[in-house]
């Protein structure tokens, strides 16, 4: 088991989630709602694991890798905390409209754009850069931990923007 492997996987899930929504009808407002609180919470869990136990073995580890924030490990991880933040502020903007309406339909495909965007930045940056300089028993055991975060927190956590600076000074 590899931590870098499980967050391609939640990605997986993630792009299948987005999907499932696109292809049920706007009128299923129980279908939609039910599927959009389970990506929502799951997008909300998977980003406070990556931040609890990814970046900040990231911070110690990484190097920068291919197209990174500047060059740099600080530049990835800032750009992944930004994006976090704006992906927060996305699903929280689709509760300001009615399930299955114009508008939601909407807000949703914004957040699958940031999301998406967020996603493949980090698969070519932060998880090829721990790859190349995290040993194998090290990425297993966060891999451990991550797992084990995201089942207690099946239903979600509470969404709580950080601020990048002062996450890389708390971590790096």
């Amino acid at each position: 088991m590899d931590i870098t492997q499980l967050i391609l996987d939640d990605h997986a899930e993630q792009r299948r989630l987005f999907a499932i929504i696109e292809q049920i009808d706007p009128k299923d407002t129980e279908a939609l709602t039910a599927v959009w609180s389970r990506l929502s919470a799951f997008l909300d869990v998977h980003a406070e694991a990556e931040e609890r136990f990814f970046y900040p073995e990231l911070l110690k580890r990484g190097e920068g890798a291919n197209d990174a924030e500047d060059g740099t490990v600080e530049g990835e991880t800032e750009d992944a905390i930004e994006d976090h933040n704006k992906l927060r502020d996305a699903v929280k903007a689709v509760d300001q409209y009615p399930v299955g309406t114009g508008a939601w339909i909407e807000a949703v495909g914004k957040a699958n754009v940031v999301n998406s965007k967020h996603m493949g930045e980090e698969e070519r940056q932060g998880l090829t850069d721990f790859r190349r300089h995290a040993p194998v028993a090290r990425r297993h055991e966060l891999a451990v931990q991550f797992a084990a975060f995201e089942a207690e927190h099946i239903t979600g956590v509470k969404p709580v923007n950080k601020e990048p600076d002062a996450y890389i000074e708390a971590h790096g």
